[in-house]
């Protein structure tokens, strides 16, 4: 072999190989940039759901104090119980506790040491039991929101801040004297929005969410069922079908907030339906799923093998027959899997229910499809934006349920597939 072919050989050879290293180092370049990029999400990931903890896990927790209540009947007529003073009784017993106070702004320190809710609750049980008045009870009621961020660790025990040096000593008395604890906080749950912190619960918007996506999942799933069955099995492929895949994949992208406009004009102003209703905020959020339901159920049907249909036609079955007794069962996981992730969507939906006045400060308990209400992503939007600190950790702990019930659906929609998921 001559010199130039040697040469040539040589440096062909040498050409290839850096040619090689070179892609080899881009390769492991990607693969690193892939694996930061993974580890970073996953850092911020940590901190954010830490924060929520860190912040929402103590609202789970209330603090209350311990009063010995004297159920005066000259304060507690029986004729007249409904509209009796019972802040009365909580003045009296709070004085009872200290004698030496004096003075009208002092006492009135004293009294906020107690919410105002505690008085709600001696209204209760004495409506519950008369065999109460003319009795001392020691019971523990609701401290108020200040207190509860102070035995929290969330406010700095000096006299600069929100307690004056008098309150401080009667709060340090309180704990020595064990008349100050911190149980679990069933208020949190049982009870529906308040302008008080320590009062304010997530059941009037648990409901109202249960209720909203009860009416969502009426409608949206066996019309987003019905409609990609149509389209996937019974209409003649041409211009007009291409015309509604084309649009159906733009309505999957539609920003929600538009959907929100669309049931205002529509549902409310046009067909007078009520504002702030569960019935409203449902069809709101059935426009808005239907896109995806529709999207995946026809991906689950074509999942079906044709060997199935052919078969069933061979026996002699009707094209219906076809698809409702062979198809639709088989394609029924991937249906479901679709709709519980629609429905997680809805369930995390906070703009279009804006748009449908379900913003609104409402405390009562929605009973109705009717009845005015609001959801627990409207919730959160509500307390993010109120003035006092507890607020911030009741924020953090409906975030914290709300996630909660995010991985349930969406856990339950992966069992599902996975249990009945067929593969051919």
């Amino acid at each position: 072999m001559t010199e130039k072919k040697k040469y040539n050989l040589h440096s062909v050879t040498d050409r290839v190989h850096s040619g090689l290293s070179r892609r080899y180092r881009a390769e492991k370049c990607f693969r690193r940039f892939g694996v930061c990029a993974i580890g970073l999400s996953l850092f911020f990931l940590v901190i954010l759901f830490a924060d929520i903890m860190h912040k929402g896990l103590p609202a789970f927790l209330q603090t209350q104090i311990k009063l010995a209540v004297f159920f005066d009947p000259e304060l507690l007529p029986l004729e007249n119980l409904e509209t009796a003073d019972f802040n009365a009784l909580l003045k009296s017993s709070c004085r009872a506790l200290f004698p030496g106070v004096k003075g009208r702004r002092s006492k009135k320190s004293l009294y906020k040491l107690v919410s105002d809710g505690a008085a709600y609750e001696l209204r209760k049980q004495v409506l519950r039991n008369h065999k109460l008045i003319g009795t001392t009870q020691d019971l523990w009621l609701i401290a108020d929101d200040e207190l509860d961020m102070l035995m929290k660790g969330n406010i700095a025990r000096n006299p600069t801040g929100r307690f004056n040096q008098q309150q401080l000593y009667w709060i340090e008395k309180l704990e020595q004297d064990g008349r100050l604890r911190r149980r679990f906080n069933l208020t949190f749950f049982t009870s529906g929005d308040s302008r008080d912190p320590e009062l304010s619960g997530i059941l009037g918007a648990l409901s109202g969410t249960v209720l909203t996506l009860l009416i969502t999942l009426m409608f949206s799933f066996p019309i987003g069922i019905g409609a990609a069955i149509y389209l996937e099995e019974f209409l003649k492929k041409g211009r007009f079908s291409d015309f509604l895949e084309v649009n159906i994949n733009n309505l999957a992208a539609v920003p929600s907030i538009i959907f929100g406009l669309l049931g205002l004009g529509i549902f409310i102003n046009f067909f007078g339906l009520p504002r702030s209703a569960p019935l409203v905020g449902g069809l709101v959020l059935t426009l808005m799923t239907l896109p995806t339901i529709i999207i995946s159920s026809r991906a689950a049907i074509k999942a079906v093998p044709p060997s199935i249909r052919e078969a069933a036609l061979g026996l002699g079955a009707s094209p219906v027959q076809v698809v409702f007794h062979h198809v639709l069962p088989l394609a029924l996981p991937g249906m479901l899997t679709g709709t519980i992730i629609g429905m997680a969507r809805a369930l995390g939906e906070t703009a279009p229910l804006l748009m449908i006045g379900m913003v609104a400060f409402i405390v009562d308990i929605p009973k109705s499809f009717n009845s005015a209400a609001t959801v627990l992503p409207v919730q959160i939007y509500l307390w993010a934006d109120s003035p006092e600190r507890a607020f911030t950790e009741r924020t953090s702990a409906a975030i914290i349920v709300l996630l909660v019930f995010l991985v349930l659906m969406n856990a339950s929609a992966v069992y599902l597939r996975r249990k009945f998921e067929r593969r051919w």
